[in-house]
């Protein structure tokens, strides 16, 4: 498994974008929107940020409401997503996707309860 992304939350995410893209060079290789957000991945050399931008309510505005801008979560890629949730149950990790759901980028990706892995919000992202 690697690293794949940071998901950082923000309320304004074209002022990210731009921050950046010029602070670490990192162009914009994807934008969406779906689940009331805005989705920017910017490519970095070993990886990506994912800006998300909450819009229409959906989880972003919940979680900007309660915490403010800042970072989502961390992001890892899974050769067999299945396999990385049946390790994570294995290691008592409790789940808030037994099953892997469409996500951005036309990934499947499964997130692990942060109570269960330090605070930290985890996300498996499928190869």
């Amino acid at each position: 498994m690697q690293f794949h992304h940071a998901g950082i939350a923000t309320d304004d995410i074209d002022g990210l974008v731009d921050l950046y893209g010029r602070l670490f060079d990192a162009p914009v290789v994807h934008r969406e929107q779906f689940d009331g957000m805005t989705v920017v991945f910017l490519e970095l050399e070993d990886g990506f940020f994912e800006l998300l931008e909450a819009h229409d309510g959906g989880p972003i505005e919940r979680y900007l409401e309660a915490h403010g801008p800042g970072i989502h979560h961390l992001a890892f890629e899974a050769a067999d997503i299945e396999a990385a949730l049946a390790t994570a149950r294995d290691c008592g990790v409790e789940l808030i996707d037994a099953e892997p759901r469409p996500g951005a980028w036309g990934h499947d990706v499964a997130f692990l309860h942060p109570a269960a892995t330090g605070g930290v919000l985890l996300e498996f992202v499928d190869r």
